[in-house]
């Protein structure tokens, strides 16, 4: 059905029978729960759903697969609504059950229930401190939708910003609301869209371009990826107001190939969307039109960066260019451009829809609104989150993540991605927001957030991710080309026990003057990891230097695990995970043959009490 008109639209949104009380089954269709085999209990509950009639006949049951639900950790995940009920781990074989007797004779089935580290069992999911402590504006429908289905997004105020916009908003409203509202991009930068916006629409030039960036190359970072996954539309919506604000005819919305389900869904959502008259020529019978096309990316870390993705679009190796050459003003086809990210562009439908005021006063002075996490590392809990700005790291990795996992000992976070810093455990009271991140030594970047414990070793963390950043970076510029190599070289040397004390003036000055000297923002924030540790973990590069040993027991060539014989058990969970067989009993204790062992670490991880030590 093609609206023509915008009455036509609201004549329709007022017909849509309300859902909110009807019986339905959302089951997660994340990554994450897909790889546990999510879509056979999808399948498994649309078969039992076919065997019984009587479904049908007195309870009006909707099964759909929907983005990710954010507790990634417990996954797969099946909710039942209105209840709200959460069940956790769910396997093809509770199919029957849940249909049988939570759907048809509303029993709870205890053992598929949410239970804590403490051991407090929950039965609806917005009792979960996972989800209690969020605020969810990016991710308002992700996990809540069928994102396949338009009608779904409609019934959830999807597309009701874009007809107010169309009947009610100049170009210059639009533009003022945004700014207004304090919205900053998401991506990393941190530059207030509204501003950008307006740059654009005052720049000269024949033709002015919207893009989304989907690319998303941080290792850990999920975020982008489960919006385009779980809500489609949304990022849709956003664009074409973008567009409408700026006077653009076309659009692009590049998502790296790593993404197949999200260029489906995207695909079909925009099929949709110019169906029923949202895209296209004539947008609901205003006389504005604006079109969207999907780039697919290489996988190249460095088009993550603005001027770089540009150049892939027109299809030229991904390179950045000169920062003294604004996108709004020459960015693709040297056409005024505005480039902003996935959840970017999700936060403009429900700023128009629910006013510009009510969203800035969520954040702190700089920095408006929420942010979409990706929780991961060794947390409790970890997956998809959204908290307002300004929320502590503590709060995030505590209430929210549930705490370290294996009731270890906290060591660090990183936040912003590869390019992002580490920061200590007296750091935790610290408020995400892009100054105070950023004044720490690290960055907000696009969203990742890694906790770290003490199992892990920073010297060894920023060996990894100069490793990462060294072989995605674009070689254009000398500081990052050959800047990353060798502070690479002298990070690793230090990993195997040849470092020397004079390396850490060498890599403090390499890592200041790529910041100076490199071309693009990947290349300037490159050394964060490197520059953060050694700042806030100085003991450790000490440690590998001049005792020659890793704290932590990751760094082979400078490690060796030894048994207590005091504290152990001879439970034998070390002989049993020891993949080199090194283990072995002596008398009522175990013992490590440091000739077969790898340094691997497993005993270390399995042992309950605490009798393996590193030397």
């Amino acid at each position: 059905m093609r609206f023509n008109t915008l009455q036509e639209f609201w004549d329709f949104k007022n017909s849509l029978k309300d859902s909110e009380s009807e019986t339905t089954i959302l089951v997660c269709g994340g990554p994450g729960c897909l790889a546990r085999g999510s879509r056979d209990i999808y399948q498994a509950l649309q078969q039992e759903k076919e065997k019984h009639p009587e479904v049908s006949l007195n309870i009006e049951l909707k099964i759909k697969e929907t983005g990710c639900h954010g507790l990634c950790q417990k996954g797969p995940l099946v909710v039942i609504m209105p209840e709200k009920l959460f069940y956790t781990e769910a396997r093809p074989q509770d199919a029957k059950r849940i249909i049988e007797d939570t759907v048809l004779k509303g029993q709870i089935i205890d053992e598929l229930l949410y239970r804590s580290p403490d051991g407090k069992v929950y039965t609806t999911f917005d009792e979960i401190p996972f989800y209690k402590h969020q605020t969810r504006i990016a991710l308002r429908n992700v996990g809540n939708i069928d994102p396949e289905d338009i009608t779904d997004y409609i019934k959830k105020g999807g597309y009701t910003a874009l007809a107010l916009v169309l009947k009610e908003f100049s170009p210059e409203q639009v533009i003022q609301a945004i700014e207004k509202s304090g919205l900053r991009g998401r991506g990393g930068g941190g530059f207030p869209t509204g501003k950008k916006w307006r740059y654009c629409r005052e720049a000269e030039g024949d033709t002015r371009y919207i893009i989304c960036n989907g690319d998303e190359g941080d290792p850990g970072a999920f975020m982008d990826r489960s919006i385009m996954e779980g809500d489609p539309h949304s990022v849709i919506e956003g664009m074409v107001i973008g567009a409408y604000a700026v006077g653009s005819p076309q659009g692009y919305i590049y998502v790296r190939e790593e993404y197949p389900i999200a260029v489906r869904r995207l695909r079909k959502a925009i099929d949709d969307a110019e169906k029923h008259g949202f895209l296209g020529d004539n947008i609901l019978g205003t006389g504005f039109s604006f079109n969207i096309k999907i780039k697919r990316g290489g996988g190249a870390f460095v088009c993550g960066e603005s001027t770089a993705l540009m150049k892939s679009i027109e299809g030229n190796i991904g390179e950045p260019r000169a920062k003294y050459i604004h996108s709004v003003e020459r960015g693709l086809y040297n056409q005024p451009t505005v480039l902003n990210n996935v959840e970017t562009w999700c936060n403009v439908p429900v700023i128009i829809t629910r006013g510009w005021e009510w969203f800035a006063e969520i954040g702190t002075d700089k920095s408006k609104g929420t942010k979409a996490f990706s929780l991961v590392g060794k947390a409790v809990n970890t997956g998809l989150i959204e908290v307002p700005m300004g929320t502590p790291l503590k709060k995030i990795i505590y209430q929210i993540g549930g705490g370290i996992a294996g009731k270890k000992k906290f060591k660090a976070v990183q936040t912003g991605g590869p390019s992002g810093g580490c920061l200590p455990e007296e750091k935790l009271d610290l408020p995400v927001d892009y100054e105070k991140l950023t004044q720490a030594g690290s960055m907000m970047g696009s969203g990742g957030l890694i906790v770290m414990d003490e199992r892990t070793c920073m010297v060894d963390v920023a060996r990894y991710f100069l490793k990462f950043l060294m072989d995605e970076s674009c070689g254009k510029c000398v500081p990052c080309r050959e800047g990353l190599l060798q502070m690479f070289q002298l990070i690793d040397s230090i990993t195997k026990g040849k470092g020397k004390m004079e390396y850490l003036d060498t890599i403090e000055t390499l890592g200041w003057a790529m910041k100076e000297g490199c071309l693009c923002g990947l290349g300037k924030s490159a050394p964060n990891p490197v520059l953060s540790t050694i700042r806030y973990f100085k003991e450790e590069y000490l440690a590998h230097i001049q005792a020659k040993r890793c704290p932590a027991g990751v760094c082979a060539e400078l490690t060796a695990f030894y048994i207590d014989p005091e504290l152990c058990k001879a439970c034998g969970a070390c002989i049993k995970a020891c993949p080199a067989e090194s283990i072995t009993t002596q008398e009522d204790f175990c013992v490590i043959d440091d000739s077969k062992c790898t340094k691997c670490g497993t005993c270390y991880d399995v042992c309950r009490f605490g009798a393996v030590k590193v030397k």
